[in-house]
């Protein structure tokens, strides 16, 4: 059942798979859209053969199709055609990630649907979009790091390529595809007209790009990996503690002075190479130096102490189980709880979006079974 949220009421035929689009439509789901999962018969999503594996089931699928229903149709059969447009009738969203030109060939393109079903918004992501010279070749999240550039400013410097630790290429197609199909409601909301979503994997990149591209274009020098540095903000870093490592983010003079005041170098704050932030950037280097002498005297833990007192912006480097159980996660429903059948109990990331008047359960359905709604689904349309 679809979960408390602005979205109730909202129908969406979810003809995706893998990531980019099932991260689209998992937040869908946890704004409380209905999601009918549309899959091939027999296999279904790729997803499902993609680990870890519990007692036979994709963890992995879990934790992008969690809440959504599933039925199986093979769309070059006339039978399961007449199925699939009574979903549409009944639906306020379609949402694809095919190739370019795939739904044309199945009779279900754009246009036609649009004719068909007036109200009914189409969201399509791929991996170029449906315009330009390479609409039509395919991608995965791997190539758009690569071609959108992120993979060149991202690890060591020179050190080799080195790919963002999740899924940003997929995610953040998900990502803006949700943004898309919402605006397109707003939208249908106001006017009564149905609008198409084109989402390119690439594109999103190059929009995730932050300042690198307007750097380039004001100084001519093309960006590369800085490690664990930021390229505009000094001290923004990575610095070696007596134990570990841990971030220090000094984003503005009066915090760089109280940071400075905290580790005893008074010395630093006055120092004309380091007075503003640009001078400090300019002088990256020898305050790394100076930095990390300091904090290398003592344990990341001692250090956070007196800088989370002091109201200074620092962390540690958690890995995935001090994150699942940081005290910040359970009181805000970061980590949600799956019980499943056959996987049982697993825990998945919760939904970020907090809405007054919604609740936000801490705990989801799970991910369907290939077609395991089919009844019930068949039913409501008459069938």
């Amino acid at each position: 059942m679809p979960v408390p949220g602005p979205l109730n009421g909202v129908t969406v035929v979810d003809l995706t798979r893998v990531l980019a689009g099932p991260f689209c439509t998992m937040i869908l789901s946890d704004l409380g859209a209905r999601v009918i999962k549309v899959e091939a018969p027999g296999r279904g999503d790729d997803a499902r053969e993609y680990g870890p594996f519990v007692n036979g089931k994709s963890a992995y699928f879990i934790s992008v199709n969690r809440g959504k229903e599933s039925i199986a149709l093979d769309l070059k059969n006339d039978a399961d055609r007449a199925i699939f447009e009574k979903l549409l009738e009944q639906a306020d969203i379609v949402a694809e990630n095919f190739r370019p030109g795939t739904m044309e060939k199945l009779g279900y393109g754009w246009e036609t649907l649009h004719a068909r079903y007036p109200k009914l918004i189409y969201a399509a992501v791929s991996g170029f979009g449906h315009t330009g010279p390479h609409s039509k070749r395919p991608a995965y999240d791997m190539v758009v790091q690569a071609m959108g550039g992120i993979m060149s400013i991202t690890g060591q410097p020179g050190g080799e390529p080195t790919r963002v630790g999740m899924s940003i290429g997929d995610v953040a197609a998900g990502l803006y595809t949700a943004i898309g199909v919402n605006a397109a409601l707003y939208h249908r909301a106001m006017t009564g007209e149905a609008t198409k979503i084109d989402i390119g994997m690439l594109d999103c990149q190059m929009a995730l790009m932050e300042n690198a591209i307007v750097r380039y274009s004001a100084t001519g020098e093309i960006p590369g990996p800085l490690g664990g540095r930021h390229p505009s903000i000094t001290p923004f870093q990575v610095f070696p503690t007596a134990n570990g490592h841990m971030i220090v983010a000094g984003g503005n003079d009066t915090m760089y002075r109280r940071f400075c005041e905290l580790i005893e170098r008074p010395d630093l704050i006055d120092d004309p190479r380091y007075l503003t932030n640009r001078s400090r950037n300019e002088n990256h280097d020898s305050l790394e130096a100076e930095i990390s002498a300091v904090l290398k005297t003592r344990t990341t833990e001692a250090w956070l102490e007196m800088f989370d007192e002091a109201g200074v912006p620092a962390s540690g480097i958690n890995n995935v189980e001090q994150v699942i159980n940081h005290p910040q996660a359970r009181p805000r429903n970061m980590i949600n709880d799956v019980e499943d059948p056959k996987a049982g109990k697993l825990q998945i990331a919760g939904n970020p979006v907090k809405l007054s008047g919604f609740e936000d359960p801490s705990s989801r359905e799970t991910a369907p079974d290939v077609d395991e709604d089919r009844a019930k689904i068949l039913r409501e349309l008459g069938i």
